[in-house]
């Protein structure tokens, strides 16, 4: 008798938006609709209904013993870092007998940006397909924000790695709550640095208040610089790419394989304008004044070589 498989868990936030939570309820059906080999549920760390305990209970009432948890979040902030290993500790304690492997956040994987690509041709109406015409729009991504500096860098990382090889004049970052910069102060700098069209792009996996916030505040905003064009991106929402890496995640999870950020490194995955590097075999990496011969190494440069420190095989 082959082992089923482990159930899938999956975290939320919590919003106390209803449509919010309710696409976040959606989700988790449509990934059990397109999964029926897997038992799926999915819970809130707060705000909203059905808590992570009860997602646990119901996987529990169904039979399962092991399930893996994924995090429906794109940074890992507090709620990643703390707030789900804790309550899924004191799942353990409640229902003696079950195990799980957890999972890490979403982002920034390259499914995801380019879904942020989409809502960027979107919002420009398609105006914007190459990057002559992309020359002249800059970005604004939005953030939640969290008192986690941690967390607000991968917001940065995101719009980095969004703004490599798609040729946005740039991609600038700000968040609607906890962090600097705020929404009208992120706009501000892409106005100083001599932006003409504004694009601002909720970093926000579904529906919800801050959103929406982020969104008024563009509107204030543009309302007072007429001279500027402005307009708002919708949200990541429920789209294929998500479904397909909340399974690479639930994936990894299970075989333990919590990788390193090999999501957006350009020897494993075709990032725009880098597409050429994919596979390639890592090199060391000789400066002249290394040791004084690097000449006699030339061979190093054929692929010839033993334990590469990069060799991204992991």
């Amino acid at each position: 008798m082959t082992t089923p498989p482990p159930a899938l868990l999956i975290a939320g936030h919590g919003t106390r938006d209803e449509a919010g939570a309710e696409a976040f309820r959606d989700f988790v059906r449509e990934l059990g609709r397109r999964h029926p080999e897997l038992p799926v549920a999915g819970g809130f760390i707060e705000l909203s209904p059905p808590p992570l305990g009860e997602a646990v209970t119901e996987l529990v009432e169904r039979g399962v013993r092991r399930f893996a948890a994924v995090p429906l979040m794109l940074v890992s902030a507090g709620h990643a870092k703390g707030d789900i290993p804790a309550a899924l500790a004191r799942e353990k304690e409640r229902h003696p007998g079950i195990s799980y492997t957890y999972g890490r956040p979403l982002g920034p994987h390259p499914a995801l940006l380019s879904v942020l690509e989409r809502r960027l041709d979107e919002a420009l109406g398609g105006t914007a397909r190459t990057p002559a015409d992309r020359a002249d729009v800059t970005v604004l991504l939005v953030g939640r924000g969290s008192t986690d500096p941690d967390a607000n860098a991968e917001v940065y990382k995101a719009a980095r790695l969004l703004w490599e090889g798609r040729g946005y004049a740039g991609v600038e970052t700000a968040f609607v709550s906890l962090a600097a910069p705020d929404v009208p102060s992120g706009l501000d700098r892409c106005a100083r640095l001599g932006a003409r069209r504004i694009v601002v792009l909720p970093y926000f996996l579904f529906t919800g208040i801050l959103p929406d916030r982020v969104q008024q505040q563009t509107e204030g905003w543009a309302a007072a610089h007429p001279e500027i064009e402005v307009r708002s991106a919708d949200v990541i929402g429920p789209e294929p790419e998500l479904v397909g890496l909340v399974m690479e995640r639930y994936e990894e999870a299970v075989k333990g394989d919590l990788r390193m950020n090999c999501d957006s490194c350009v020897y494993r995955i075709a990032l725009p304008g880098f597409e050429d590097k994919v596979g390639l075999p890592q090199q060391p990496h000789f400066h002249p004044d290394d040791d004084g011969h690097h000449h006699g190494h030339g061979h190093h440069h054929q692929g010839h070589h033993g334990g590469h420190a990069h060799s991204h095989t992991h």
